[in-house]
């Protein structure tokens, strides 16, 4: 970035005050049902909420949006996405009511121009993003802008991408990455309707442990380039959707941050609700 850019940067985000560089997410959303029920993930979600500095901003990146393109939210009051079916009707009543932050979607867009990143007015925020900050921050006080996933791009590219964010950090705004690092719905095994039933296959288990070494060791690259770390890879992850989240939080750690896991559980036998914090 020139000079000249860098100043225009600082301009443009003179209204958020300058932080310590603050912690980055990956957070293992697992079932819209989360957002309802008090179990333990919901309880270390209020835990990290009231332990982490508290944001001026937060930019999610969810699972569950995807896009031919890279767009960020630009709307001043998102509307909560119901992207789900066949629910209790309690989860269809949650609502969400936290502003957007239409300057820093723009900034965002001018200091990722390189990737072309777009602002949108239509998405919202959906329930990769809600049904997790509800518990981090219930009052909704907290601007929330979303960044989509260009589903056309390779692993690499998001993780450039992701480095680009890497200034927002000093300006108090939260990254979170929200996902699942193994995820295969056609493989769940669901009892009594419990979806968070501890318990894991063999090969998620492996996985996940694999998976695990690799980030707590910072080989990023090992984790880009996926495929070639376990025979599992394909039948854990059928879709990349849940992955990425995860590799545009891993790009974000700077020299000598420590990447800690949290809620380490393998649930319905191929969802990993393992989550990191990089700090």
């Amino acid at each position: 970035m020139t000079t000249n850019s860098l100043q225009h940067l600082h301009k443009e985000l003179s209204y958020l005050k300058d932080t310590p560089l603050m912690p980055v997410l990956f957070v293992g959303h697992g079932t819209p049902m989360n957002a309802i029920e008090d179990n333990e993930f919901a309880h270390k979600w209020i835990e990290l909420g009231k332990e982490i500095p508290h944001p001026q901003a937060i930019l999610c990146i969810s699972a569950h949006w995807e896009t031919r393109g890279t767009f960020v939210t630009a709307m001043q009051s998102p509307k909560t996405i119901h992207d789900f079916y066949g629910f209790p009707r309690e989860l269809y009543m949650q609502q969400y009511q936290a502003q957007g932050f239409p300057d820093l979607a723009n900034d965002i867009k001018v200091n990722a121009s390189k990737f072309n990143v777009e602002t949108d007015y239509e998405w919202g925020l959906d329930h990769g993003t809600w049904s997790v900050l509800k518990y981090f921050y219930p009052k909704a006080d907290i601007p929330v802008l979303q960044l989509s996933i260009d589903y056309t791009k390779d692993m690499q590219y998001h993780y450039d991408l992701a480095k680009e964010l890497m200034y927002l950090r000093r300006k108090g705004v939260l990254i979170i990455g929200s996902g699942n690092m193994i995820h295969n719905l056609r493989m769940l095994q669901v009892e009594n309707d419990d979806f968070n039933a501890r318990y894991g296959y063999d090969w998620a288990i492996e996985l996940n442990e694999l998976f695990k070494e690799k980030i707590q060791k910072g080989d990023h690259s090992a984790l880009i380039h996926y495929k070639s770390l376990s025979k599992w890879t394909q039948l854990a992850m059928p879709t990349l959707d849940h992955y990425i989240p995860m590799i545009y939080a891993l790009a974000l750690q700077t020299e000598g941050e420590q990447a800690s896991m949290f809620n380490d559980k393998i649930v319905a036998g191929a969802l990993s609700m393992t989550s990191i914090i990089i700090n």
